[in-house]
């Protein structure tokens, strides 16, 4: 094994010019991570200066056997926390080869309401609470908690510390240093209230990178879990009964917000959401119904309502936006198996660009 280590771990840059790029992109299901790698002639900074290439859509669920050409775009790049050096990970979009994003394709859209010059002159930023779920492999089932038997209740594993109280710790310290090491912007890590389930938070990013950010930090999550063979869920509610589900809580806040005055407009935007909330409740999640129950921090899916620090509410405003009045707030809605391009670019598009 330390022989296959050290194959693993050599350094390309002592010996050629050439580096591995890993495209990366989103499958069939919309929320399933696929990547395969080449080797490129040198390193590369712009992914406008990357080769678009292609892979077989009818083994991903996204064109048929018989016109099965998919075509990668390269989009944004990040080093490579595995191979390291000069390699780097590429997130991708998907088009047919006519130049037609792909249905699953949620990535062109989102950059076209970005470029719209009225988002683009309120600067978004987004800061996303990743929650996700570490399972045991065969049985997918939390780890550290017992087979077919229950932890003790929720209480102590929120940010605890102990043997008995926090279950993957390695797997999420790597990954916060793997996602600093790639260039994201990730801000922060912590348990969560049920045990074997944990948070990472990526921003303040600003429009269309959040998606890239928060993809790409999901991938280096998926071969982090791989490597430890340990599986990980984004399942909005994967354990019934009285534990918590995972959500991917979005802070969001314009130019307009962030300036003297921005409370009045953020009670503006919020209106606007609630207005919108059946439309951006259908895109927010599968599954979202198990979670959004009005119990475990949750407002009731059928019900919009905000309030300053009230984690049972739809939206939440922080106690230091109120005082400040400015800042931004907290749409608590969005799924942990949500897409950060459909949902960074609905609140930008509902706020800034919708007229009731």
């Amino acid at each position: 094994m330390s022989l296959l280590t050290d194959l693993i771990n050599l350094n390309l840059s002592d010996c050629t010019n050439k580096i591995i790029a890993e495209y990366i992109w989103i499958g069939g299901s919309g929320m399933d991570l696929r990547s395969k790698a080449r080797t490129l002639s040198g390193p590369v900074a712009d992914p406008s200066k990357l080769p678009k290439w292609n892979y077989d859509g009818s083994s991903t669920g996204q064109a048929p056997g018989e016109d099965s050409e998919v075509i990668l775009y390269p989009q944004a790049i990040y080093r490579d926390p595995f191979r390291r050096g000069n390699n780097i990970l590429v997130m991708c979009d998907a088009y047919t080869p006519a130049g037609e994003p792909i249905p699953t394709n949620k990535r062109c859209n989102a950059a076209k309401i970005f470029s719209h010059p009225d988002v683009a002159a309120e600067e978004p930023w987004y800061g996303i609470e990743q929650e996700y779920t570490l399972l045991q492999k065969d049985v997918k089932w939390p780890i550290g908690w017992p087979l077919g038997g229950y932890p003790g209740p929720q209480g102590p594993y929120y940010c605890g510390v102990g043997v008995d109280k926090a279950y993957g710790r390695d797997i999420v310290d790597s990954h916060y240093k793997a996602c600093l090491y790639a260039g994201i912007n990730i801000s922060g890590i912590n348990g969560e209230v049920m045990p074997g389930q944990w948070e990472f938070q990526v921003g303040p990013s600003v429009g269309i990178s959040a998606g890239d950010e928060l993809w790409v930090a999901r991938y280096i999550l998926e071969r982090i879990t791989e490597i430890a063979g340990v599986v990980l869920s984004f399942d909005p509610k994967p354990i019934k009964g009285d534990w918590n589900g995972a959500g991917a809580h979005t802070n969001y806040s314009t130019k307009s917000m962030r300036n003297d005055g921005g409370y009045e407009v953020i009670k503006k935007a919020i209106e606007k959401l609630g207005l919108r909330h059946k439309e951006h409740i259908a895109a927010y999640g599968e599954g979202n119904e198990r979670r959004l129950t009005g119990r475990h921090e949750t407002a009731d899916i059928n019900t919009f309502l905000w309030g300053v620090a009230n984690r049972g509410a739809s939206i939440r405003v922080g106690r230091d936006t109120e005082k400040a009045g400015k800042g931004y707030f907290e749409d608590r809605r969005p799924a942990s198996n949500m897409d950060p391009y459909v949902v960074t670019s609905m609140i930008a598009e509902t706020t800034i660009l919708w007229k009731p």
